[in-house]
């Protein structure tokens, strides 16, 4: 895992989702001190962060992994990843007083449903070459 990026924050998320892909191309745009990189759960870099981290392979939910402190998962990773945006999407903050068992089981109940919702696609996204760099390969 050392050639992960030491001053980065990463986020993995399912690849193959187009909620997620949407949300991704939303942290992408709102990234403005380029605090994150990207990887899908799906791809070889992510099943070795997995592996390194030693969180379940079957794991479909976002993971927010910060090299050398901690990683998070779930509402606890969607929260600390909308602190660093700049955009209006802060103010969902203030659902951050909310235990996480319950902001968990809001997330558990969109990720079960977003294929249904929103669709996946056969293959993770293709990052165009804009924004190839916010990605880890």
């Amino acid at each position: 895992m050392n050639q992960l990026p030491q001053d980065k924050k990463i986020i993995l998320f399912d690849g193959v989702c187009n909620y997620c892909n949407n949300k991704v191309n939303f942290i992408i745009k709102n990234d403005a001190n380029d605090v994150f990189r990207l990887v899908a759960l799906q791809s070889e870099t992510g099943q070795k962060i997995i592996t390194y981290l030693g969180i379940d392979k079957t794991i479909d939910s976002i993971v927010l992994y910060e090299p050398g402190y901690a990683y998070f998962i779930k509402s606890e990773a969607v929260f600390r990843i909308i602190k660093h945006l700049s955009s209006s999407v802060k103010l969902l903050l203030i659902c951050n007083f909310i235990p996480t068992s319950i902001m968990n089981l809001l997330y558990d109940f969109i990720a079960k449903n977003r294929y249904n919702w929103y669709g996946k696609n056969e293959q993770c996204m293709m990052p165009s070459k804009d924004i190839t760099g916010k990605f880890i390969t």
